[in-house]
């Protein structure tokens, strides 16, 4: 629906123009090597994972399943982006629907809200795994693990549910370009004509909301986990217990540290280059899900272990 005045035309559902990585559209086609190699490390990797934890029994506890729940989510999140951005980065296809744009925004900050509360979720397993070892299965019961994991869900849909539905009560000048290689939140906002401050305002509230909140539990989580190890005799048993947290403490670090970056250049730094922006963005949302499986993979043996068994056979 288009309507006219004196100043613009404004455009209630526009087609977006993806520019990919601004100011490198001249390398473009080389950057995407990278991304190309992210994507297929995602796919390959958290297929992996979840093929060794459905078909190994003895892998069906608490913290292998929380891992499943990451890795199925990592596989959503990345699917959700890199076609396109590669789409875009070599082969030109620049332009998005409106609805197809809507739809892509969801999955990629829905699925991102998921990763967090699945991250909380297995902060707190390592607290109960630790401070309340014979407990453990007790508390932490299949009946627990998919209630956890249901709300996990409902949440990351629940509360971007209203992204979609606000911004199609805006209207865009003729102007829908996209300075991104894909689409996201604030990006598609600045290009709108009319009164953006609900949107805004509604996007704030769910960053502080999961952000914020998840990382306030896992920050607690890990405090209690530290005072309980502290007070271990011998430092060989601090040292196992200390090694039972690294690789979840290293996919926190990966997935947390490039989103702040990217939430708060998007609203406060205004001095940091678009490429540099867009590149981080575009990483953040690529290099979690590649990097989960080989941490996990690496750092827990019996995954590791498993891996190297259906390789060996295979070979």
């Amino acid at each position: 629906m288009i309507a006219f005045n004196n100043r613009s035309w404004l455009l209630h559902q526009p087609s977006f123009f993806l520019v990919g990585i601004p100011g490198l559209e001249e390398s473009q086609h080389w950057i995407a090597l990278p991304l190309c190699v992210l994507y297929l490390l995602a796919l390959g990797g958290n297929v992996t994972i979840l093929l060794v934890i459905w078909t190994d029994r003895s892998l069906h506890q608490p913290m292998y399943l929380f891992l499943a729940m990451l890795s199925g989510i990592d596989l959503v999140l990345a699917s959700s982006t890199a076609p396109k951005t590669l789409a875009v980065l070599l082969v030109h296809a620049h332009e998005m629907g409106y609805t197809v744009c809507l739809i892509q925004m969801f999955f990629i900050h829905a699925f991102s809200s998921m990763e967090s509360g699945v991250l909380v979720a297995m902060a707190l397993d390592r607290y109960v795994a630790i401070c309340h070892p014979l407990r453990h299965s007790t508390i932490l019961h299949a009946g627990i693990i998919g209630h956890t994991g249901a709300a996990v869900l409902v949440r990351g849909f629940l509360l971007l549910l209203p992204f979609p539905v606000l911004l199609r009560r805006l209207t865009f000048c003729r102007t829908t370009v996209i300075g991104h290689a894909y689409c996201e939140h604030m990006a598609v906002v600045k290009l709108a004509c009319s009164a953006t401050t609900v949107n805004r305002a509604y996007g704030l509230v769910v960053a502080l909301l999961v952000v914020g909140l998840d990382v306030l539990a896992i920050g607690v989580s890990y405090a209690l986990i530290l005072q309980a190890v502290l007070r271990l005799p011998g430092g060989e048993a601090r040292l196992k217990a200390f090694s039972t947290c690294g690789s979840h403490i290293c996919v926190i670090l990966v997935f947390y540290v490039p989103g702040m970056f990217s939430f708060l250049t998007h609203r406060f730094g205004h001095h940091v280059p678009p490429h540099i922006h867009v590149l981080l963005a575009t990483l953040y949302l690529l290099v979690p899900p590649a990097l989960n499986p080989l941490i996990y993979g690496v750092k827990t043996r019996q995954i590791r272990q498993r891996v190297l068994r259906v390789f060996y056979v295979q070979g």
